[in-house]
């Protein structure tokens, strides 16, 4: 019987196989590549907004704080969208009959909302808290980068779950005092640039509970010093009065000193201050503080999807 097969015709067979091999990681290369590039995520795009609002104008030239126009952000899930009356606040009195206001005055007229275009813009599935973030010690800045130096806003980083995970299973990298969530130039500590933080331990919320500063607090800063004298004048003076009942320091833990009675009125220094000069310790003395959950809680799906 004849051969129906030449013997190339192995050869042919093994080379198709790997061939498809190939394809198919290719394929899937490509489409991950694909799912990660800002055509998916959009990162980096500038969409064409009603107004061209420059935030870094606004920011920069005019000093506006974030709140002013997102009054939401430290008490909503929603940084929210200011309305028509925020910008008439300002605009009724500059800019009167600039052009490119006009959808503004416009909206302002007839009250129809301005069709803004969402720039960040999360899946329905997933929730995200912006007043948790805000007030645990995550800045505007580790998710939506240098607003203030964007004159068209944009999309900074990914959004996408990869980029939540990493910050959720190491969040101290991106925590700073609260003091510090609206500075969009914080760059954490550095050895020639130290931060002191000290746990006042008042009823406030648990993370304005730590105030932090960048001048030395141990008597070289001028204003710290003169409050510092100004309460123990104020303790002298009620010692002597008898209105104190234990005027002397004692030690409590963690070698922080404190005295068992403040002077009324007298403004409440923190005992105690520790210098940092890397953000990875001020991360892991703000994640204790903060009262942060542990990674393993905070990557569990339903934080997000709910």
């Amino acid at each position: 019987m004849a051969q129906v097969f030449d013997r190339t015709s192995n050869a042919l067979a093994r080379f198709s196989l790997v061939l498809t091999g190939v394809i198919v990681i290719a394929l899937g290369v490509t489409l991950d590549n694909l799912q990660r590039s800002p055509w998916v995520t959009r990162q980096g795009q500038r969409p064409d907004q009603p107004v061209p609002f420059s935030h870094k104008h606004h920011v920069v030239g005019l000093g506006l704080q974030c709140q002013y126009c997102h009054t939401s952000v430290e008490k909503s899930s929603y940084a929210g969208i200011p309305p028509t009356k925020t910008c008439i606040n300002c605009h009724s009195q500059i800019w009167t009959n600039a052009q490119l206001l006009e959808p503004v005055r416009q909206s302002w007229a007839t009250g129809a909302s301005i069709q803004w275009i969402k720039v960040h813009d999360l899946p329905d599935y997933v929730y995200f808290n912006h007043s948790v973030h805000v007030n645990k010690g995550i800045g505007c800045a580790s998710c939506h980068g240098r607003v203030d130096e964007m004159p068209l806003m944009y999309q900074q980083n990914t959004l996408q779950m990869e980029w939540c995970l990493n910050c959720h299973r190491n969040p101290g990298v991106n925590l700073r005092p609260t003091s510090e969530i609206y500075n969009m130039a914080w760059a954490g500590p550095s050895s020639l640039k130290p931060v002191w933080c000290a746990d006042s331990s008042s009823d406030r919320p648990t993370a304005q509970n730590v105030n932090c500063t960048t001048k030395d607090p141990s008597g070289e800063n001028p204003e710290v010093a003169m409050l510092q004298d100004g309460t123990a004048a104020a303790s002298g003076n009620q010692s002597q009065s008898g209105t104190m009942s234990n005027p002397h320091p004692s030690t409590g833990g963690e070698g922080k000193t404190y005295s068992d009675g403040a002077p009324l009125g007298a403004i409440a220094m923190p005992a105690s201050y520790r210098k940092f000069t890397s953000q990875s310790d001020l991360g892991r003395y703000l994640t204790d503080q903060y009262h942060i959950r542990t990674p393993e809680q905070l990557s569990s799906c339903e934080t997000c999807h709910r």
